[in-house]
């Protein structure tokens, strides 16, 4: 790469400018053949509870992708040719993490800020809170009251840059560190990178997590991907090859015949969730696919299923007053407690001094034809292993 343009996490656009200070663009680079002009633009919002924050847009000509630093690198939203990647929260401002406590409302503080498409929940913990039972570093038994899906998303970035590759096509990264560390504590590193090709539908988050500890570390990652605009609404449907179903509880159970389809905006709806056993291809390259009624209109992802083995399905159909919204959220485990996931033995543990890398590549897919290519591969590739249905909720004591 003959590019890596580094910009301090504090920036030079001042508090309370909202105009865009362009960091990086095409134009820029001489001698380049770019298949579409693009930039990448900052801003710093103001107002409220969003004093401070820092917004990046990665425009690749066609995409456009909203990223905050501020906010643990997650990803506000995503749009291409009218359509969005994000739903309508009742957050409606971009948080300052120095406005989210953690441990309100009996450890849901997390919920004050969520509003962003694609949401990090980790990495020390992830998952419903409640209080956790293990042995500490000194082998004794410890308890910890842990809030929901963790820390790193209310933890700014330290840096942040802009690279392209010298190759051709040119892929345009936005790459950011982020330190989830505590003396006698977990001492995690999350270098986390956002891409994509000029003028490409499709984009990739790719992640790399070090334990910078000298002993062994347990994480949780969960990618809480969520989908509300654009693309939900009555007769959407979810499609994500498995190997078994599970419903997280008895209200979920309930609703299990219909669990990949959705209804419209509904008053007083009760979220339903769903834990999935993804199917991998030869390659281990596991799938989900929404699509809109009229299956004119998707959106896929693809990861791994080495590295994330397992996939909730978050259904909250409520009214658009309350927030309208699916979850497709690819994951180390399951969103229950890290008391219960590690007694399913699915809490993983890096050794002093070892990364793992998480990749995940998502797409926007406008027409019949090719939503209904996608779909005819997902049904196909559940046609070759039968979908295992569970019908009892797993037991959480």
């Amino acid at each position: 790469m003959d590019e890596n343009i580094e910009v301090s996490s504090r920036g030079t656009v001042s508090i309370g400018n909202p105009s865009e200070s362009i960091l990086t663009s095409s134009s820029s680079h001489a001698g380049k053949q770019f298949s579409s002009a693009w930039n990448v633009t900052r801003k710093t919002l103001s107002g409220g509870k969003q004093e401070g924050v820092e917004l990046l847009t990665l425009d690749n000509g066609r995409l456009k992708i909203r990223i905050i630093p501020t906010r643990g690198m997650g990803i506000l939203d995503v749009t291409m040719d009218g359509i969005r990647l994000g739903w309508d929260s009742p957050v409606k401002e971009v948080v300052h993490p120095s406005h989210i406590d953690l441990e309100s409302r009996g450890g849901l503080g997390w919920l004050e800020g969520f509003n962003e498409w694609m949401v990090r929940c980790g990495l020390e913990f992830a998952g419903h809170p409640g209080t956790d039972q293990f042995l500490n570093n000194t082998g004794d038994p410890a308890t910890l009251d842990l809030t929901l899906h963790g820390k790193i998303q209310n933890i700014p970035a330290s840096t942040y840059e802009v690279l392209v590759d010298r190759e051709p096509p040119h892929r345009i990264r936005i790459r950011g560190t982020v330190y989830e560390s505590f003396f006698y504590g977990p001492k995690l590193k999350l270098v986390t990178e956002v891409s994509t090709i000029p003028g490409s539908d499709t984009f990739r988050i790719s992640d790399l997590i070090t334990n910078e500890g000298s002993s062994p570390q347990e994480f949780q990652l969960i990618y809480h991907g969520n989908y509300g605009s654009s693309i939900l609404e009555k007769g959407a449907m979810v499609y994500a090859p498995a190997s078994s179903i599970t419903p997280m509880n008895d209200n979920a159970a309930r609703s299990l015949d219909s669990w990949n389809t959705y209804l419209g905006p509904t008053n007083n709806y009760i979220e339903q969730v769903y834990l999935l056993e993804p199917l991998g291809d030869g390659n281990s390259s596991a799938m989900a696919l929404l699509v809109n009624q009229n299956a004119d209109l998707g959106t896929s992802v693809r990861w791994n299923v080495s590295e994330l083995p397992y996939l909730t399905i978050w259904k909250n159909t409520a009214s658009e007053e309350d927030g309208y919204v699916t979850g497709i959220e690819p994951a180390t485990g399951y969103p229950f407690n890290r008391r219960i996931e590690r007694k399913y033995g699915r809490v993983p543990k890096l050794a002093a001094g070892e990364s793992r890398s998480f990749t995940l590549d998502f797409g926007i897919h406008i027409g019949n034809d090719r939503v209904g290519e996608l779909i005819n591969e997902a049904t196909d590739r559940q046609s070759i292993s039968p979908l295992q249905v569970i019908q009892e909720p797993p037991a959480t004591e």
